[in-house]
């Protein structure tokens, strides 16, 4: 986790941050350094002198100069109100303007993710808030709305709206111009149409402009539709077209707004896995009480239908489990006494009682929900480079607005050597075309939205993904490598034979000591007792038994502590134990490939990877045993963890690299990885801070599966940026070459480019 952030200025090409990066990382006591081009930022991951050498050498690089330093993640502020992704950008703009403030606004989760470095500071971002247009805090849990309740207030606008604008229109085409009365009715009409539809336009723009604030979609909406309507009634064509682009646009907002909703509450209905209350066994009594207040070792009666409150062992009955929350396997899993569940599932059958692993806070459903509440934090590539876009493409369109609305009929009138109001008229006209296709909404909403689909399409299926970076690069790899304990195989090591009883009661004692997961081969085995264990990365454990040393580990091991023995072939992991320098003899543990790790393999190859490859500290004979079963093209046995992690770096030279490991054992190599994946450790603070994608269960099988919904989503947001940029450039195209193009043919395709956007967005749900 970066600890530390730094503001910086200065840095004006991604050459030279990626050159900064480089030098930074270099410092001693950095562990990692990110430099951010596009935020100006400098994310570092370290402490003391370091924090103070990284400053120093940001104000030494060329031109930068370090602005202000902020740690922490930040405090998260649910926010109402916030009803454009545009709008969205600008309060971001606003609140990192403000002195001590840094802060990310998420527009799909409704929340801010402030940093404030004094109170003072955090004062005044709250009040830029809460004094952002419609924005407030939400101080309490969001309640659950229908589309209609969520805009209500809208659609009745949208509907007294089109009740004047429809009998106007009808006026205005038969018999208004025949009477001043009914003129006067129809004008009559459309304003009160207008007014309708636009209020809220009209009001925020007014109050943006006091704030010094242009260039925001409500300030163009309402230039190109005062501007149509003071051109009409100029031309005396009336000002049906300036009515009808403002109830367009709001018609457009408001579909707009449905579909982010919906967007927004399948999420939530998605995890809504928490359960409100768990019934707890006390002195053969049961009290009911809430998930948080469990502690680790209490039992827990669990009856049919209830939630899983925490992770647990069954210790008494057994049932099925209804897993599709956490894996989006249709099919009920059928538990025992003994088994290790999952909070989030549903007990379908049978009442049980199971003893809790872990607090609320570290187990399961909280991780899924922190993870997919905070997976639209991190920012893509192209959610940068839109945000960068959208700030500088209004303020450009606008000046062509102005360009083409004044110099451009001045220059006609001088070449024609007379003024004509009809030359001005149309160019105006043409201008305000400009203005209602500048919005960039199309644009801003439509990526995030796009990825936040993806994530959450990723969570149905217990895929966790870390952000949309995370999803990009899981997308975009070339090359994949896996971990061979726990993550091709089972990792769930049994005794298959031992040489003398002696060998497997030293070998015992002292795998008590070790974290690997060979040793729990010797859990339940009675083993000698030992002191002084060591364990020692990549090799064994080293310890003393009857004041002698005591060896217990690979054949490498032994043979680096001078121990003379002879080493036994076979495909099965082997354990040698030597005892004061002495041989005592080898112990055979065995492990198996999981189900459907195969099949997972060959859907990633068809995917389009181009190497598969599995690293592993094993024997090599046994890795290319299992490698060979798996279909793996690359199989480097025998690794240390520094080895691995050069064979990783040699695989990330052939294309864009995922690891999937266990990622505890396995972290230098997560981290090198561009894609860190997780085998089944959505329990683990240590595997989820290692890892980019978190497998909620040890299915390999996921793996494809979430790399086919992020290259969906990839190609959707493409689809997007490429589509709606294309739609505005040609618009803008038919604009200034067709005398007279419609007005509102400009806001129907900034509307409908809009809407396509959001509902393409929408597709990443139907991925499988």
């Amino acid at each position: 986790m970066m600890n530390n952030v730094i503001k910086i200025e200065g840095l004006d090409c991604a050459n030279c941050a990626r050159e900064l990066e480089e030098e930074l990382s270099k410092i001693e006591g950095v562990k990692s350094v990110t430099v951010d081009f596009m935020a100006q930022k400098v994310y570092a991951d370290c402490g003391g002198d370091a924090l103070e050498k990284i400053k120093s050498a940001c104000n030494n690089f060329e031109e930068v100069k370090v602005v202000e330093e902020y740690k922490g993640a930040g405090e998260k502020i649910k926010i109402t109100g916030l009803c454009c992704a545009n709008c969205a950008r600008e309060l971001e703009e606003e609140l990192n303007g403000t002195e001590g403030v840094t802060a990310t606004v998420d527009f799909m989760n409704s929340c801010v993710i402030l940093n404030a470095q004094s109170p003072v500071s955090r004062e005044k971002a709250v009040y830029k808030i809460t004094h952002f247009e419609d924005v407030k805090i939400d101080e309490g849990r969001p309640v659950k709305k229908s589309a209609v309740r969520a805009h209500l207030k809208e659609i009745i606008s949208i509907i007294i709206s089109a009740v004047f604008f429809i009998p106007a229109l009808a006026l205005e085409l038969t018999v208004a111009g025949n009477s001043v009365l009914l003129t006067a009715v129809t004008y009559s009409l459309y304003g009160v149409a207008y007014l309708a539809a636009g209020y809220k336009v009209l009001w925020l723009t007014l109050k943006n402009i006091s704030k010094g604030k242009i260039f925001d979609e409500n300030f163009l909406m309402t230039v190109a539709s005062l501007g149509a309507i003071a051109l009409g009634i100029f031309a005396g064509d009336g000002f049906m077209e300036g009515v009808a682009v403002m109830l367009l646009y709001q018609t457009g907002e408001l579909l707009q707004g449905i579909a982010v909703g919906a967007s927004r509450n399948s999420i939530t209905a998605l995890m809504d896995l928490k359960s409100d209350t768990a019934t707890v066994i006390v002195n053969g009594e049961t009290r009911v009480i809430a998930p948080e207040e469990i502690k680790a070792g209490d039992v827990l009666l669990i009856k049919a239908g209830e939630k899983i409150p925490v992770d647990c062992v069954i210790v008494k009955g057994e049932s099925s489990l209804d897993m599709k929350s956490l894996n989006g396997e249709a099919l009920p899993r059928d538990v025992k006494a003994g088994d290790e569940i999952l909070s989030g599932c549903i007990n379908l059958t049978g009442v049980i009682e199971a003893r809790a692993l872990r607090e609320y806070k570290h187990s399961a459903v909280a991780k899924i929900l922190e993870l997919v509440e905070n997976s639209t934090a991190k920012k893509s590539k192209p959610e940068k480079f839109i945000s960068k876009f959208a700030k500088y493409y209004t303020p450009a369109v606008c000046l062509g607005a102005i360009i083409t609305a004044s110099i451009v009929p001045t220059v006609i009138c001088a070449v024609g050597g007379t003024f004509a109001w009809a030359v001005y008229s149309e160019w105006i006209y043409k201008a305000l075309g400009f203005l209602v296709i500048s919005c960039p909404c199309a644009l801003v909403i439509s990526v995030p939205l796009s990825y936040f689909g993806g994530i959450g399409r990723c969570a149905k299926f217990g895929i966790l993904v870390k952000g949309s970076t995370c999803l990009d690069e899981l997308a975009g790899a070339q090359t994949v490598a896996f971990d061979k304990t726990g993550t091709l195989t089972e990792g769930k090591f049994a005794v298959k034979s031992f040489s003398s009883e002696r060998a497997l009661e030293l070998a015992s004692g002292a795998e008590k000591f070790s974290s690997h997961p060979i040793a729990e081969a010797f859990a339940g085995i009675a083993g000698s007792e030992v002191s002084g264990a060591r364990e020692i990365a990549g090799r064994g454990v080293k310890c003393e038994y009857e004041g002698k040393v005591l060896l217990c580990g690979n054949a490498k091991f032994l043979r680096e502590e001078g121990v003379e023995f002879t080493e036994k072939q076979s495909l099965s992991t082997l354990v040698y134990v030597a005892h004061g320098g002495e041989y005592v003899g080898v112990i055979e543990v065995d492990d198996r490939l999981k189900d459907g790790a195969r099949e997972a393999v060959a859907e990633l190859k068809k995917q389009g990877f181009l190497y598969t490859a599995m690293l592993t500290g094993d024997s090599s004979a046994r890795a290319e045993e299992i490698a060979n079963s798996a279909g793996i093209d690359l199989c480097k046995a025998g690794l240390l963890p520094d080895e691995k992690l050069q064979e990783a770096q040699a695989l990330k030279a052939k294309g864009k690299l995922i690891y999937a490991g266990d990622g505890i054992n396995d972290a230098p190599v997560m981290t090198a990885a561009d894609c860190a994946v997780s085998m089944g450790k959505v329990g683990s603070d240590a595997a989820i801070e290692a890892s980019d994608v978190v497998l909620v269960t040890d299915s390999l099988a996921l793996l494809p599966k979430g790399r086919k919904i992020a290259r969906a989503t990839r190609r959707i947001v493409l689809q997007n940026i490429i589509g709606s940029l294309a739609v505005k450039a040609v618009i803008m195209a038919l604009d200034l070459a067709i005398p007279g193009f419609p007005l509102i043919v400009s806001v129907i395709a900034d509307v409908g480019v809009m809407l396509v956007a959001v509902l393409n967005s929408l597709r990443t749900a139907l991925v499988k």
